[in-house]
């Protein structure tokens, strides 16, 4: 394994390399060529990623200078191994046992404010207990200022002593003679000088946070050292990852922020930061996030809601100016993921595009989207195994197309399954209520009818001219 002093090495050389550019024709490709072999990264010039490269072309409007060749990786294996940095433990005991999520956060002085004990302090209030005891908290304190850090330090041991002691909250630095040179970099989207090194070095630090995490859990979720937790969130993200089992997927995102809430198995972090060094100075973090998002082969955003996390700091790390982003989605009160258990669905009304049934069902953000129902259209939901219903809860519409709503319909459940045309179905059905409004609401359904449910039915009871879109089918069960 090529030890990370030579990568700094290499660094250092690109820089002269830089000032040579201006007088000849190498080109930015020339550079990531040579860093390439220099790492030892095979590039396999008869396997094209075509569907990626198009992908990344329709889906980002932020292109890394080298996209076309960075597709002719056959894969980013070759990323899997850790970047050797000798880490500082500034405050932590030994981790005992790898836990079930780890939350890394990357901390720098700022010039106005400072929101990082509020950050760990709402991780560990919002959680239980028993969630406690599956969550370990790594901040890397990233600022080269030691002073700072080591008031930092003394702040953090006194207030969250007992959570270092019982092994869920370390406290991290990367020393400075790992990073890269920072200054007199690329200056890309025509941003200051630095702004770029600013960015740059966060990325930097990015990355080698992730590399100190690769080994500590199954799951790592990513936020900013400003940030505001929903209560219990641990045990909605468990749930919903639970939902996606036997799925693909490498980003699933629990806030639309910046790198707010962006979740990865642990498995990939040691490629996520390799790939964080390899483009530092080419562009934002949450960029670069997308592109590797796409490399990796997850065509779509998959982002849940409610948010799970919320921007909470004032002024920015990067000046101290003023940042007042915040996410419309986030509800910090506890809320219940619904179980939705596994189900097939059919409808009779006609679909629009790909917005299909299934959609309607989902824990993602999307949902199903038909041309105007007749009377008599049937939205149907036939349950794997017969469940015991606690809640039902259906939305039609959404905020941009507020009338393509369910204007006259009802829902019923199910009992006994039969092969109707193919179709599984049931062959009695109790009627539970109407739509109001679009939406339909129930809670204690299990004390209200007398079997277990093995389908669920919304029916169209009049014709309407307005398109349908059902925003969400939620289903507890007890």
């Amino acid at each position: 394994m090529i030890k990370f002093y030579q990568m700094k090495d290499f660094f250092q050389i690109r820089n002269k390399m830089r000032c040579l550019r201006k007088r000849s024709t190498v080109s930015f490709l020339g550079v990531l060529v040579i860093f390439l072999l220099f790492l030892n990264l095979y590039i396999e010039d008869s396997y094209v990623l075509e569907g990626d490269k198009q992908l990344i072309r329709e889906t980002s409007t932020h292109q890394l200078n080298s996209e076309r060749y960075v597709h002719t990786f056959k894969d980013l294996s070759n990323f899997s191994g850790a970047i050797n940095v000798t880490y500082r433990y500034l405050a932590a005991t030994t981790l005992q046992r790898k836990r079930y999520l780890t939350i890394g956060l990357s901390s720098v002085k700022r010039r106005k404010g400072n929101y990082l004990l509020e950050t760990i302090k709402s991780i560990f209030e919002q959680s239980s207990y028993e969630e406690l005891k599956e969550i370990s908290v790594v901040v890397h304190l990233a600022d080269f200022n030691s002073s700072w850090r080591d008031i930092m330090v003394q702040d953090i041991t006194q207030k969250f002593a007992h959570h270092i002691i019982a092994g869920r909250l370390m406290v991290i630095h990367a020393p400075e003679e790992y990073y890269p040179i920072l200054d007199g970099l690329k200056r890309n989207y025509n941003d200051p000088e630095d702004r770029v090194k600013f960015r740059s070095k966060q990325n930097v630090d990015y990355a080698f946070l992730l590399n100190f995490c690769a080994n500590t859990s199954d799951y790592y979720v990513m936020l900013e050292d400003d940030v505001r937790c929903s209560k219990n969130f641990l045990t909605a993200i468990k749930k919903v990852i639970a939902s996606l089992e036997g799925t693909y997927w490498v980003t699933l995102e629990f806030s639309k922020l910046g790198y707010i809430g962006k979740l990865y198995h642990s498995h990939d972090l040691p490629r996520l930061a390799h790939f964080l060094l390899m483009f530092y100075q080419e562009m934002p973090c949450d960029w670069l996030l997308t592109h590797f998002r796409g490399l990796l082969a997850q065509k779509n955003v998959i982002r849940f809601k409610p948010s799970l996390f919320q921007h909470m700091g004032y002024y920015s790390s990067y000046k101290g100016t003023e940042n007042k982003l915040k996410d419309d989605d986030f509800e910090e009160e506890s809320f219940d993921i619904p179980d939705n258990p596994p189900a097939s669905l059919y409808t009779n009304m006609n679909v629009f595009e790909n917005y299909e049934a299934s959609k309607a069902y989902s824990s993602v953000d999307e949902y199903f989207w038909g041309k105007p129902p007749s009377k008599g259209d049937v939205f149907l939901i036939v349950f794997e195994n017969p469940i015991i219903i606690k809640k039902i809860k259906v939305n039609t519409g959404t905020e941009d197309r507020q009338n393509d709503i369910l204007h006259h319909g009802i829902l019923d459940v199910g009992k006994r399954i039969i092969l109707s045309k193919q179709i599984r179905q049931c062959d009695t059905y109790l009627r539970l209520g109407e739509f109001k409004n679009g939406n339909f609401e129930m809670s204690d359904v299990n004390q209200k009818i007398p079997f277990d449910v093995y389908c669920m039915r919304i029916c169209v009871t009049k014709t309407q001219k307005e398109w349908l879109i059902i925003r969400s089918i939620s289903i507890w069960t007890s």
